[in-house]
């Protein structure tokens, strides 16, 4: 995955791509569909939800900029095989589900495979998580009209904010930058991600 997908497609930062290789993708995934773990492809992991493909977790990542002393806040938990990623990057990540069953599951995968610096929320991702703001980072991993606006004031100064922007089936990768409290923006990759359900998402 790491030699044939990540590296030809331009991820350079050595620390992502060691965490890439580190964190077995194949134990967050539902067991009939393990198989394809390492594939060039985004999977469903049950509820509507789904584990990115291993190439936009890598670009994410990489545009977080981490250098393992940040706390991150992550939007989406998912199967949580992007957290554990962020986990090995970063000092603590906070990640938030609005789904209770994908977020006891991949609360106990952490758990089981030591990814003790996590911690699993349950809640609307839209309104992030007040209690432990302000963060360092945060990922979004799921598509909104734009950034929601308590994100970007959960961010710290300077601090950065990665996530899927605009339409409901196909977004842009953006990634801003807090400067004098509001985000400089700049553009990535075209992506197509299940979309950010919430207050300040998309509705139902």
């Amino acid at each position: 995955m790491v030699s044939s997908q990540l590296v030809p497609r331009g991820i350079m930062d050595e620390k992502v791509l060691a965490a890439m290789k580190k964190v077995p993708r194949h134990l967050f995934m539902p067991e009939p569909v393990r198989y394809t773990a390492y594939d060039d492809m985004a999977m469903s992991i049950g509820e509507g939800q789904t584990i990115s493909q291993p190439y936009m977790v890598a670009v994410m990542t990489e545009l977080l900029e981490l250098t393992g002393a940040e706390k991150v806040l992550e939007i989406g938990t998912g199967s949580g095989y992007q957290a554990a990623i962020l986990s090995e990057l970063a000092a603590e990540v906070y990640t938030v589900e609005r789904i209770a069953l994908l977020a006891e599951r991949a609360q106990a995968k952490l758990n089981e495979l030591g990814y003790g610096s996590v911690h699993v929320v349950v809640g609307d991702g839209t309104i992030g998580f007040e209690s432990e703001a302000p963060y360092d980072r945060i990922i979004v991993t799921a598509a909104s009209p734009e950034i929601p606006a308590p994100l970007v004031r959960q961010v710290k100064e300077g601090g950065i904010v990665v996530a899927p922007v605009g339409e409901r089936y196909s977004q842009i990768l953006l990634k801003g930058r807090k400067v004098n409290g509001r985000l400089v923006e700049e553009y990535s990759t075209p992506c197509a991600f299940v979309p950010l359900i919430g207050e300040h998402g998309w509705k139902e």
